[in-house]
């Protein structure tokens, strides 16, 4: 072929050949038309083996398109009260994070530890405690 020799030639398969595959990946394989080859895709047979899933109980959770105003006023609380500023934004984070994900209560308990430990007053955990109650809602 234009004096190119005849190893170097790629031969691509036709259309017509017995082992022609319309794979992504060029193979010359046959397409392999068993089922499912992959873990998400369904069998023919429909969801036998798999078990229905059961309803969580519904649980009072953060508001998350709320969460900006939430942020604002948590930060007031804790720009007025006595624990460090460092501490005071991961104390933030883990807030908003457990009562998004878990749920208020969560959150509430994990407060209530800094009260024990004598880095938030009562008072202040009162405030926090409504604060969390306006914003959430169950889910």
């Amino acid at each position: 072929m234009d004096g190119i020799p005849e190893e170097k030639v790629l031969k691509l398969p036709k259309k017509t050949d017995a082992n022609y595959s319309m794979s992504y990946r060029g193979s010359s394989q046959r397409a392999n038309s068993r089922g499912p080859s992959s873990p998400n895709r369904q069998n023919k047979r429909g969801s036998q083996g798999q078990r229905p899933k059961e309803a969580s109980k519904r649980q009072s959770m953060l508001n998350t398109h709320k969460i900006a105003p939430f942020k604002y006023d948590m930060n007031e609380i804790l720009s007025q009260s006595s624990m460090d500023p460092v501490m005071a934004s991961s104390f933030l984070a883990s807030v908003i994070a457990k009562a998004s994900r878990i749920s208020t209560r969560d959150a509430k308990d994990y407060a209530k530890t800094f009260v024990d430990e004598g880095n938030l007053t009562k008072d202040e955990y009162d405030r926090i405690c409504r604060l969390m109650d306006r914003y959430s809602k169950y889910r």
